[in-house]
């Protein structure tokens, strides 16, 4: 199938690793030009590299840029350097973020704080500098990676079940407001997806249990979770839902949330 990405210009955040990687490497594999963003040049370089080798890509078309969107002056920085380098801007998908999980009374306002300004206001602002660029081409889209948590919040999930339902409700207020531009803007809610922040802990209990592979952990915690489809999703089945969004296939889809979770949400 045709995804109409040739000539197409993506940024996507926290793109060095996990589901932003896969993202990034099924657009530019399919003809995208990519921008690829994250706070740590090395891995963005290495992620860049990566991507190039799978996908036969030249040295122009992955575009790795260190940044830390939760810093107010990002946002300019990063479109800025898309245009510089390729002239337009196409697609934004927000997927910058890590999981901070609490009972609400340990949260403290530095959590609060942080965890806004990196998966809402990061977003708010690079949204905000992208929508005069994609109206110059005659539309685009936003795609919004948040979690579960943001659709039915369970216990000691704060902040991000916060966050993540703002990103929800900011995804569905902007497809009212862009539909006219031609700018579709579409939510994947991740349920459990293999990725950094999940190899890392995997790592951390390797030390107390040095027989535990890492296909054992995945299974474990897929059975701890309850996915109805028992195991853990790969990233490129999240990215590769994130690249339809993306996509000219998509043309009548804004407004929507798709789960991306192996059955276990108990909503639609």
């Amino acid at each position: 199938m045709e995804l109409g990405f040739t000539d197409k210009v993506a940024i996507v955040t926290g793109g060095s690793e996990g589901i932003g990687k896969a993202a990034a490497q099924r657009m530019a594999g399919e003809g995208a030009r990519v921008v690829i963003v994250a706070r740590r040049q090395e891995t963005l370089d290495a992620a860049a590299q990566d991507i190039r080798a799978a996908t036969a890509a030249t040295e122009g078309v992955v575009l790795p840029v260190a940044a830390d969107v939760s810093h107010p002056d990002t946002a300019d920085r990063v479109v800025q350097t898309a245009l510089a380098h390729f002239g337009r801007v196409d697609i934004l998908v927000n997927n910058a973020g890590v999981s901070m999980a609490k009972p609400f009374e340990e949260v403290s306002d530095d959590d609060w704080e942080y965890d806004f300004d990196l998966k809402v206001w990061g977003a708010v602002r690079l949204i905000r500098r992208a929508i005069p660029e994609m109206r110059k081409v005659g539309g685009g889209r936003i795609i919004n990676v948040t979690n579960l948590g943001g659709r039915t919040p369970g216990p000691s999930s704060m902040p991000t079940s916060i966050s993540r339902a703002t990103g929800i409700a900011l995804t569905k207020g902007l497809s009212k407001d862009l539909a006219g531009d031609n700018i579709l803007v579409n939510t994947v809610c991740i349920g459990i997806v293999k990725s950094g922040q999940h190899s890392r802990r995997y790592d951390r209990l390797k030390e107390s249990n040095p027989g535990l592979t890492l296909d054992e952990f995945y299974a474990q915690t897929a059975q701890a979770r309850g996915v109805p489809l028992g195991r853990i999703a790969e990233t490129e089945e999240a990215g590769d839902v994130i690249a339809f969004l993306a996509s000219e296939r998509a043309s009548y889809l804004t407004g929507i949330a798709i789960n991306i979770d192996g059955g276990t949400s108990a909503v639609v």
